[in-house]
């Protein structure tokens, strides 16, 4: 696609992400999610993987698959032909070399997953793909004081500090000469990011706009609050962690302004919070089954196919992740959508701590939100905990702990579990600083074979 079709594609999806998909229903929305399902499969043997479900015209008559899957038939699940190792070539290269311009097979961009489960994904991404991403994140973040600077030619551009382990091309699909993108890396010591940003302010050009992942927020919120960072960002954004409460109360407090939502994966733009708060499913683009992992259909997997990817066929692929909803959440959102509405992203499937029973025969399930709502009740007394889950055994990691505040955590801990019904030791552990490149996971279970 030529340079001026491309910039067509990201300002049709920024309209129609804006201002259109308004439906008066959830009924009316979900057939024109089916329509675009058919025109969907319609597409997909493209791919080597569907050749043979040419025929198949109903999308729960397709496999699951997952991250297993995706590695190790990379090749046929992309209709480019392009090798995992030649994917994986490029990417690494360019995290060695922090150069993320380079493409693999004339015009893809190719992306590294995190590596929280293990094994490192990759994915790929058409220029045409960028730009129907970058209109959809134009649309959905951008508050309306962002966005009238943004189209004022007279106003001085858009600023946007954006803190990530990696950049790259889709990332800077949204720069242009009204939006001036300042990438931090991750990877590169904290204080010289500070430094920098309030260099910026110093010269009069501080970020508009502050994109970062949860745990970098908060830190920087910190430095606000003491005094010692003076950047003034008029909006926040938290993306590739969750956002606890601890950490949005604390942006407002620096910023005055309540941080928006991006949930993004590997997989796809999964949601993006709306003007009144409300975390969205991005199901305009995405659907989503739902597995659902408790009897009261709170907590559930999502397995995802993207109407939108064309190059890396995302169909029927199951996430980690455990999100919650409300079940008595009312169909239309204050904002006018009719798309599902998150109450929060818990976390991965790891982050469900399974412990066994008091009766000796069941296993219990003690779901994020039940252990960060403790958590954060009793969390004075020190700066930041990480929980881990080994055998039997949870240990518990506090930073900056006062001597009293380990032994009150774990009597609040042995509460929790002992409420569920669960047999376990807390025990506490040292804690490690994080790699600062690192997606910080506050709660884990690590499988003991």
């Amino acid at each position: 696609m030529t340079d001026r079709a491309l910039v067509a594609v990201m300002l049709g999806r920024f309209v129609r992400a804006r201002w259109g998909f308004r439906f008066r229903t959830r009924a009316r929305f979900e057939a024109w999610q089916r329509r675009r399902i058919r025109s969907f499969l319609r597409r997909i043997p493209a791919a080597p993987f569907y050749r043979s479900d040419g025929s198949r015209m109903r999308l729960d008559q397709l496999p699951i698959v997952d991250k297993s899957t995706l590695l190790e038939r990379f090749d046929e699940l992309n209709t480019r032909g392009v090798r995992l190792v030649d994917a994986l070539d490029v990417a690494l290269e360019a995290e060695r070399s922090r150069d993320f311009a380079p493409l693999v097979d004339g015009d893809l961009t190719v992306g590294l997953s995190s590596g929280t489960s293990g094994r490192r994904g990759a994915f790929l991404v058409s220029p045409r793909e960028r730009m129907l991403w970058a209109g959809t994140i134009l649309a959905r973040v951008l508050d309306h004081r962002a966005l009238g600077q943004l189209l004022r030619p007279w106003e001085s551009p858009l600023r946007i500090a954006f803190f990530l382990r990696a950049g790259g091309n889709l990332y800077e699909s949204v720069a242009s000469s009204r939006i001036r993108f300042a990438f931090h890396d991750l990877t590169q010591p904290f204080d010289g990011h500070v430094a920098a940003l309030d260099g910026a302010v110093a010269r009069g050009v501080g970020p508009d706009v502050l994109v970062a992942p949860a745990s970098v927020l908060d830190a920087l919120a910190r430095r606000a609050l003491d005094g010692s960072l003076g950047i003034r960002p008029g909006l926040v954004v938290s993306v590739a962690e969750v956002l606890e409460p601890e950490t949005a109360g604390r942006v407002k407090a620096a910023w005055g302004v309540s941080t928006r939502q991006v949930y993004q994966a590997t997989e796809g733009l999964l949601g993006v919070s709306c003007a009144d708060g409300a975390l969205h499913l991005n199901e305009e683009s995405v659907f989503v089954e739902r597995e659902w992992l408790d009897a009261e259909h709170t907590h559930f997997a999502p397995v995802v196919t993207d109407f939108d990817r064309r190059t890396q066929i995302i169909a029927r692929y199951r996430l980690d992740d455990v999100l919650r909803v409300d079940p008595a959440a009312p169909e239309r959102c204050a904002c006018g959508r009719v798309t599902a509405v998150l109450a929060a992203i818990d976390g991965r499937a790891d982050a469900v701590l399974r412990l066994p029973g008091t009766d000796g025969l069941t296993v219990v399930e003690v779901f994020p939100d039940a252990v960060r709502r403790a958590m954060a009740l009793n969390s004075d007394g020190y700066a930041d905990w990480r929980i881990r889950q080994t055998g039997l055994d949870v240990r518990v990691s506090l930073a900056d702990a006062a001597p009293d505040a380990p032994a009150r955590v774990a009597s609040v801990l042995r509460d929790l579990l002992s409420t569920y019904g669960c047999m376990a030791s807390v025990v506490e552990e040292p804690w490690a600083t994080p790699d600062p490149a690192a997606k910080v996971r506050r709660i884990v279970r690590e499988d003991v074979s």
